[in-house]
């Protein structure tokens, strides 16, 4: 049974992904990502870094990696849920509690990033359109997120 309330749809150039968002692990994330969704903030953002067998990182509004959201940065929910094929997970600075409005999404397992960033969700429709991404860093044509939207 899926939590209509708690699913994020992204239409992105390849297709739609659908995320399963986990309020249980980061609460203040889901929040925060909601409140962005709502406000249109993703619509037309691009996938900025893309790297293969690694991830694919969006939510920069500048689209170099440099940029958030007018919010302040969230304080960090570090969890045991493992980064792993189709992890939805925020990006951030060098600092802990320096995520705000950038994530990514694995494209196989990166252990190596467990209880150092905040896991919030995990793709459950779509992995194949995530597979699609165009890769760079920058990458040179990149993708974009055409519309997220709550399933709700």
């Amino acid at each position: 049974m899926s939590d209509t309330e708690n699913t994020l749809i992204l239409e992105t150039s390849k297709g739609t992904v659908k995320i399963e968002m986990r309020p249980d692990l980061a609460p203040g994330h889901v929040a925060h990502i909601k409140k962005l969704v709502g406000e249109q903030f993703y619509d037309g953002i691009i996938f900025h870094r893309v790297i293969d067998g690694f991830m694919a990182q969006t939510g920069c509004p500048k689209g170099t990696g440099t940029g958030g959201s007018k919010y302040p940065n969230i304080e960090a929910e570090f969890n045991a849920e493992p980064h792993v094929r189709g992890t939805c997970s925020m990006a951030r600075a060098q600092n802990p509690n320096s995520a705000n409005s950038q994530f990514f999404i694995c494209f196989g397992d990166a252990r190596f990033l467990d209880k150092q960033y905040t896991v919030w969700g995990k793709v459950v429709e779509g992995m194949e359109n995530v597979d699609k991404i165009e890769r760079g860093e920058p990458v040179r044509n990149p993708d974009r997120i055409i519309t997220a939207r709550m399933a709700a």
